[in-house]
């Protein structure tokens, strides 16, 4: 059967966990294809709350094969933390496994990445500070360490040896910073390996043949479309290779580009950012701003702080132009809108439809980081509906002014919406139209 690949339509933090939770149902492989520990997904379920950065959410079915794949830089002390704590909280993970292809990222990525950060000044990109940008940049540089490499002692030590007498020279001639110990590394990085050997497995051939008997598959991606590194607010965007987008779903994992036939697209029903760069929408203070960000109007606890870093996110209105934009790159076939709930408080909505640059009307953000930094948003402003809708199940029940904002979503992405959450937890959602063909 056909693959089906999850993305994020914004900046990230849309929900795309949940969204993967609900459609794992009907898949027997659930993958996560790109990026590292600066991503992360929250999932509520009737085991509780969780924080999930490299496992992927499909790991509460206990009957599917869940897999992190080849795209992913994988950072064993933070993966060995999350399997440890979710066989502690009664989750299996015995069905989870780890490209041998997939890159690790080593104790050299984490203090470049924040000692890189220091040094550009205003010119910060605003990252997580996990290593993972690095871990990506030495993959493209051809010197980056793999977890295949981890179960060769004899492969690790000589690759060790020769990687970091050149990231030492890196370390203390740039960064001013102590030398990292190499048999202190060596030793760390081979006890990681033997405790993450029984999930290794060559992961591209198993989804391969998996495919190939027709199961299907979903691919789960990480952070959003406009963090992508070619198609994104560069460079205020990611270091992910492959890509943010749906096309790099097939790469990520090994597959050919045939075999994704639905690509989801999650929006939230505002727009939010961590990190810096450019956001045309972005509410700089007021009640509006505090109310998005605390979660007024929703559910308790479901206030806009980053699950990765704990920043607080900056937030703003619907961005319209860069929603039509995520969806054609993507080729988006259905969305799922997320946080409607986080809007029943608010009298008036206000939706971007286009953008103001220098007294020109344009309907696309500008290429140039000044140029985009300078556009101010268009907004139509429609009527809110002040009416709670977190128990709300079916379309025809929501208040007729949030039916219309949806559809208006709608118009913009060119999409139809075919799940609205209108809260966090798994039951709390709306569906229209399962994508699968199965009856609702």
């Amino acid at each position: 059967m056909p693959a089906t690949v999850v993305i994020g339509g914004q900046w990230g933090d849309e929900g795309k966990g949940r969204v993967v939770d609900y459609h794992a149902r009907h898949c027997s492989i659930i993958a996560r294809y790109s990026a590292g520990t600066n991503a992360g997904h929250t999932i509520v379920n009737e085991l509780g709350k969780f924080a999930l950065h490299l496992v992927p959410a499909g790991i509460f079915h206990g009957d599917k094969t869940c897999i992190i794949g080849n795209g992913v830089v994988i950072d064993p002390d933070a993966l060995l933390a999350e399997i440890a704590m979710l066989c502690e909280r009664g989750v299996s993970t015995a069905r989870l496994l780890i490209s041998q292809h997939a890159h690790v990222i080593m104790p050299w990525h984490r203090l470049i990445d924040r000692a890189d950060e220091a040094l550009r000044g205003e010119l910060a990109i605003g990252t997580t500070g996990t290593g993972t940008g690095p871990a990506f940049h030495d993959k493209v540089a051809r010197l980056g360490i793999r977890v295949a490499d981890l179960l060769d002692h004899d492969t690790f030590a000589w690759k060790l040896k020769h990687t970091l007498e050149y990231k030492n020279r890196l370390l203390t001639a740039l960064y001013g910073l102590p030398p990292l110990d190499y048999q202190t590394i060596l030793r760390e990085y081979i006890s990681h390996g033997e405790q993450l050997r029984p999930y290794v497995a060559d992961t591209i051939a198993y989804v391969q043949e998996a495919d190939a008997r027709g199961e299907m598959i979903l691919l789960e991606g990480a952070q959003g479309s406009l963090l992508d590194l070619d198609t994104g607010t560069y460079p205020y965007v990611t270091s992910s290779v492959p890509a943010s987008v749906a096309a790099g779903g097939a790469i990520g994992i090994g597959l050919g580009p045939t075999a994704i036939a639905r690509v989801v697209g999650v929006y939230k029903s505002y727009q939010t950012r961590v990190g810096n760069g450019p956001m045309p929408t972005e509410i700089i203070e007021g009640p509006a701003m505090e109310m998005l960000r605390e979660g007024v109007g929703g559910v308790a606890g479901t206030a806009e702080y980053g699950t990765t870093t704990g920043r607080a996110r900056r937030v703003g209105w619907f961005d319209g132009v860069l929603a039509r934009y995520t969806a054609r790159i993507n080729g988006v076939t259905s969305v799922a809108l997320t946080r409607l709930d986080s809007l029943s408080a608010f009298e008036h909505i206000k939706v971007c439809v286009a953008y103001e640059v220098d007294g020109r009307r344009v309907n696309t953000l500008p290429a140039t980081l000044t140029e985009a930094q300078r556009a101010r948003p268009v907004y139509e402003q429609l009527p809110g509906w002040r009416q709670d809708v977190t128990d709300v199940r079916h379309l025809g029940d929501l208040p007729t002014h949030a039916r219309q904002y949806v559809r208006r979503i709608e118009q913009f992405i060119g999409a139809p919406v075919d799940m609205i959450s209108v809260g966090p937890e798994r039951e709390q959602a709306i569906v229209t139209r399962d994508i699968f063909g199965v009856s609702l």
